[in-house]
């Protein structure tokens, strides 16, 4: 079919140009393409998980599990700091303010016995991994996003469907309008379609 819908977009009001592709074969060897071509601001947006998908967009690793461990290392530190305050006998800190715990002996256990700290310790550091994990994946998607300039167009909303798209977007640096359009019909998509911001 090869053709080019909305060419009538300015050229300051182009968020990007999409091609449509009916298969994941399609879609996979056109994101290896664009990626080997250099373009950096490209996106697929596809009805269901593409394995390899993202090896094939040239998509780094994210910074996610680091930021978890992290969260999880504030969980253990905090669980053990409180333990270890509400269990003290008596200690200064910077040997200017004198704070006394709770000192409850049961069965006559130590106060600050490390077999009773490991409950609290797991349980804190598995609630503030799973907090970073989900504000984190939050924050590094830019989500809530209310707007997406490809929701705008109705064809793209089959890649909820049966559909799959391309897009690569006007910011990036190897974008000419031009250009890009034939690069797109060299992939052999069903359509090429200019999005507008």
């Amino acid at each position: 079919m090869n053709e080019v819908t909305s060419t009538n977009v300015a050229r300051e009001d182009l968020y990007g140009l999409a091609a449509e592709f009916k298969t994941t074969p399609g879609i996979y060897h056109a994101a290896e393409k664009v990626h080997a071509a250099g373009f950096k601001w490209f996106d697929c947006h596809v009805p269901f998980p593409v394995h390899g998908l993202d090896r094939a967009m040239g998509v780094k690793m994210t910074i996610l599990p680091i930021l978890v461990f992290f969260g999880g290392m504030a969980g253990l530190l905090a669980a053990c700091t409180l333990q270890i305050f509400t269990n003290s006998l008596e200690f200064d800190i910077w040997a200017l303010v004198p704070l006394v715990g709770y000192q409850f002996e049961v069965s006559g256990k130590p106060l600050l016995g490390a077999a009773a700290f490991v409950p609290v310790a797991f349980e804190m550091t598995v609630l503030f991994s799973a907090l970073t994990a989900v504000f984190g994946t939050l924050f590094l998607n830019k989500l809530p996003m209310f707007y997406h300039p490809i929701l705008k167009h109705p064809a793209l909303t089959r890649a909820t469907d049966d559909r799959f798209f391309l897009v690569i977007e006007a910011r990036d640096p190897k974008f000419s309008r031009d250009e890009v359009e034939s690069f797109l019909h060299s992939l052999d998509p069903e359509t090429v379609i200019a999005l507008e911001k």
